[in-house]
């Protein structure tokens, strides 16, 4: 199985819902907030697109697990009944007993007694109704009929609605107009950019627990980005299909023939057609929610510039027993420093840390990149609008250890994913004489280290003092850098740096101490 091949525990893209691997872009939240929104705001419809696997269904599952206690849900997910059989299904989904006759009346009188028994108890219902864009006109305008319920200050039924691009044609035709008027917030979602696709990539097989060398190289992004069009599902299966791939030809690490070739057993459209050879040579080859949210919304927060109206409805209003700390990112940084044995007192604990020849380095990335570092970092997690600061001191296959304000608490893998926005703060150790940069030729203290460094690396004969940063350490560098999954560029960078150090047995705080070696 390609899944022993690579190390991983379980195959990285398969499409079923596995809520481990929950992935939110921006483009993701921001159309979770609009969701959240439409069941803080107390109007009627929240419009929801999107293509077909671009995440939709994700959002929802994420919207599902938020919903205030105070809401009854509701979830239509084969919307393609008459007006009859919709009533009939949204009396089922409130445990609305069914009336004697079924006739429409007699459904539209229970459903509203029930709205308006809710209504006295404090109680908001929202129906979500998936695949929308299966609702025929008459069935959309019983929906509107049904929003007509409400008080001075609020519809007593929400409606979301959820469907493909052509939900929005049907919903702009001149006779569903009154409806249209209603909805009060509505999202779009696109497809991943280019960035997006290599962290969404990065992201499922950091949480199948790949290690090592990337089976992806970042310079793939942009064709996997243009094969698969930015579409997760499609990444899914294009990635699934590529790794399947590798496999049988024995290489580790994914290449454009073999990304390409893969397209061509998935994509019906790709232009470099290929026989359909893996699959059969592989054999029996491919195999085959809730989010621990309530950890991480124990972290303090603090707006991320102006509060939006999702911002109730996406945290609790009085979390149980909150750690103590900041929402600020120094207090993170000086626990961070701690891990370092530094005491930055007062002033900025980045500037304090230079004393001691660590520097701080800000990146952006996914789990699988941090894995790669395997340092201790201060990562930037977004809840809706509030944003969070939390110091990940340990992660393995599953779980993922945050330390704030000398608390530490275990969350899983995919809860952590669901809400690390990629934006992080770590520290290395930086060898005598360090320069930022190193100009092509020239000598010093931190060039034979780095000359040190590689012929440890490489099991050859320590060099003498006095080396120089020529064309062949250069190439030397490069070919160290593509062993190591970095940027292959001759430059002596910080993430060259700290797998120098790392290989070299350099003391610096591990994030995967505990974590077996594969």
């Amino acid at each position: 199985m390609y899944t022993q091949f690579f190390n991983l525990t379980q195959p990285p893209f398969s499409i079923a819902p596995d809520p481990r691997y929950l992935f939110m872009s921006d483009r993701h939240r921001e159309a979770l907030a609009h969701l959240l929104f439409g069941v803080g705001s107390g109007g009627g419809f929240v419009l929801l697109t999107g293509e077909i696997g671009a995440g939709k269904t994700t959002v929802c599952r994420c919207f599902l697990e938020q919903v205030p206690e105070h809401c009854e849900l509701g979830y239509i997910f084969n919307p393609r009944l008459s007006v009859e059989e919709l009533l009939q299904s949204v009396c089922e989904e409130f445990h609305i007993a069914l009336p004697e006759s079924a006739s429409v009346k007699a459904y539209v009188d229970a459903i509203n007694r029930y709205l308006l028994d809710c209504h006295a108890q404090g109680k908001n219902n929202v129906l979500v109704i998936d695949e929308a864009q299966n609702l025929s006109p008459g069935v959309l305008e019983q929906l509107r009929l049904l929003t007509n319920l409400e008080t001075s200050e609020r519809k007593l039924l929400q409606v979301i609605l959820i469907g493909q691009p052509e939900l929005r044609t049907i919903l702009a035709e001149p006779g569903l107009e009154q409806l249209a008027q209603r909805i009060i917030a509505r999202y779009h979602l696109g497809s991943l950019s280019e960035d997006e696709t290599g962290s969404y990539v990065s992201h499922r097989m950091a949480v199948a627990g790949a290690s090592g060398p990337p089976a992806f190289p970042p310079a793939l992004t942009p064709l996997i980005q243009r094969l698969s069009k930015g579409v997760p599902r499609r990444i899914n299966l294009l990635c699934d299909r590529a790794l399947l791939g590798a496999y049988v030809e024995g290489t580790h690490q994914v290449s454009r023939a073999i990304l390409r070739k893969a397209a061509s057993e998935v994509f019906s459209e790709t232009d470099t057609p290929a026989p359909k050879r893996w699959a059969m040579l592989a054999g029996g080859v491919l195999a085959g929610a809730a989010l621990s949210a309530a950890a991480l919304q124990l972290i303090p927060s603090q707006p991320r510039g102006t509060p939006v109206a999702a911002s109730p409805a996406a945290l609790p209003a009085k979390p149980a027993a909150a750690p103590t700390g900041h929402a600020t990112p120094e207090p993170a940084l000086r626990e961070l420093a701690a891990l370092w044995g530094v005491a930055p007192g007062a002033g900025d604990p980045c500037e304090a840390a230079q004393q001691q020849e660590l520097r701080c380095h800000q990146g952006k990335g996914g789990l699988y990149e941090l894995r790669q570092l395997d340092r201790p970092a201060v990562l930037t997690l977004r809840d809706g609008p509030q944003e969070r600061h939390a110091v990940l001191v340990a992660l393995d296959d599953d779980k993922a250890t945050l330390a704030v304000g000398g608390v530490r608490q275990q969350v899983s893998v995919a809860s952590l994913a669901a809400r690390f926005d990629g934006s992080f703060t770590t520290y290395w150790r930086v060898p005598r004489a360090f320069r930022d940069h190193v100009p092509a030729g020239g000598a010093g203290a931190d060039v034979d280290w780095i000359a040190a460094r590689l012929a440890q690396v490489e099991r050859s004969a320590q060099p003498a003092q006095g080396q120089l940063f020529d064309a062949p350490m250069q190439q030397r560098l490069r070919a160290f850098q593509a062993a190591q999954g970095l940027k292959a560029d001759g430059m002596a960078g910080p993430r060259t740096y700290m797998r120098l150090n790392q290989l070299g047995g350099v003391a610096e705080p591990r994030l995967l101490a505990n974590r077996k070696e594969k």
